[in-house]
């Protein structure tokens, strides 16, 4: 299956992208597209903790299962003041 990633601030710097259409096996779940991501990007994996998940628009954790055409938001903490 194919789902949409998009990647913001200290994120799209580590991976390189802000948005790339991943290739998952079906039945892979948030966390199965992060280690897929991370098994690319390696220093990404320090970003984990404080990473949020959206699948389409709705915050979800890293057990959600995905379907086919997914968009999924990677949202690192924002800063500012």
């Amino acid at each position: 299956m194919r789902v949409q990633v998009l990647a913001f601030a200290r994120l799209r710097e580590l991976l390189g992208f802000s948005s790339q259409a991943l290739a998952l096996q079906n039945g892979a779940t948030l966390e199965t597209l992060w280690d897929a991501l991370v098994a690319e990007r390696p220093d990404a994996a320090a970003m984990r903790a404080s990473t949020r998940f959206a699948r389409n628009g709705v915050l979800a954790d890293g057990a959600t299962a995905l379907v086919e055409g997914d968009e999924i938001a990677l949202m690192p903490p924002v800063g500012g003041g």
